[in-house]
């Protein structure tokens, strides 16, 4: 049985603080991005505005996260204060699932810059890749919500529109499985797929989408790097990867924390992470990982934690579906079925 298969070399130097995931589109992306999912009121803006303190020059953002009003504030703030300039940050942002018109779209990206008082988004995304009937720019579809018509390659060409216009530097997509993502870059010729920002972290590796990304010079962007960490544990009672046996010993070893030690393994492989905190010490502490490597035995112990499990949480909208014609299970429906 043949053994070789591709497993592309990381693009960037996980020692470097300062290291750049050069995109598709030929624009940087820092390798360390601030995340701002289930970060609520009066609580997103100051955590902005530290984790510009802290050095962060990265964020993730989503208009169905109900928060882009607060962290425009700080965005301003930080400007007029002289933190940084807007062409020092890096700003992603995603285009909603109930948005997926292709008349809706540049609506739906300018109502988002409307409410960060930007310009332009440096990297702009489809959330999901599934279509939802149109409930309002104000209002993303959650709950009731049903399929649309709308197929996601007219989507994707709405987006480019967007990159024609100078509203989006670089475009691309989230929550992509294999099949879907070959689909779309067999379709694409005029602007590239920059990123697929998907669920991976030590329990859920899925090399084959991330060797595959990587081939195509696609870059992979964790959203739960951590594996939900103790949020997605004390709400759906998934395992926690911070708390395993195996990754602790390795944080020890190396005076780090296990939040530090999962993020480096993604690093290392040549994953943009995006970790999220509100808490000071942590928002430095996960910027904090370019003073140590992994040495190859403990990346390979590492490895072999994978459970090969989505936790169908953050990466799936299956309970969105409850109460509309369109669920079709108790739990609601499973996009990735």
């Amino acid at each position: 049985m043949a053994t070789s298969y591709t497993q592309p070399a990381p693009k960037f130097d996980a020692m470097n603080p300062s290291a750049t995931y050069k995109l598709a589109s030929g624009y940087d992306m820092p390798i360390v991005a601030y995340g701002t999912f289930r970060s609520v009121a009066n609580e997103v803006g100051p955590a902005v505005i530290e984790a510009i303190k802290a050095g962060y020059r990265h964020f993730d953002l989503a208009h169905v996260y109900g928060n882009e009003k607060e962290i425009g504030v700080a965005f301003k703030q930080a400007f007029d204060q002289g933190l940084v300039q807007r062409t020092d940050l890096f700003i992603t942002g995603k285009l909603w699932n109930s948005d997926h018109d292709v008349d809706v779209v540049p609506k739906a990206c300018d109502h988002s810059l409307n409410n960060l008082g930007l310009d332009y988004f440096d990297l702009y995304l489809i959330h999901f890749p599934v279509a939802w009937n149109h409930t309002g720019l104000s209002n993303p579809s959650w709950g009731n919500s049903n399929f649309g018509d709308t197929p996601l390659i007219d989507t994707w060409r709405a987006m480019e529109k967007l990159v024609d216009h100078g509203k989006c530097r670089s475009i691309g997509v989230s929550n992509y499985p294999l099949l879907l993502l070959h689909d779309l870059v067999t379709q694409t010729s005029n602007i590239p797929v920059s990123c697929n920002q998907i669920e991976t972290h030590v329990y859920y590796e899925r090399a084959s989408l991330v060797n595959y990304c990587l081939s195509r010079n696609i870059c992979v962007t964790a959203h739960t790097p951590l594996g939900g960490g103790a949020a997605n544990q004390n709400a759906w009672q998934t395992p926690n990867p911070l708390q395993d046996v195996v990754v602790q010993e390795i944080a020890k070893a190396h005076e780090k924390s296990s939040a530090q030690v999962l993020l480096k393994w993604l690093l290392q492989r040549g994953i943009v992470v995006l970790p999220k905190s509100v808490k000071p010490h942590r928002i430095q502490e996960n910027l904090d990982l370019f003073g140590f490597a992994l040495s190859q035995e403990e990346m390979s112990k590492i490895s072999v934690l994978d459970k090969y499990v989505s936790y169908k949480t953050n990466p799936n909208p299956l309970a969105s579906f409850l109460g509309g014609e369109d669920a079709f299970t108790p739990q609601g429906t499973d996009i990735f079925d």
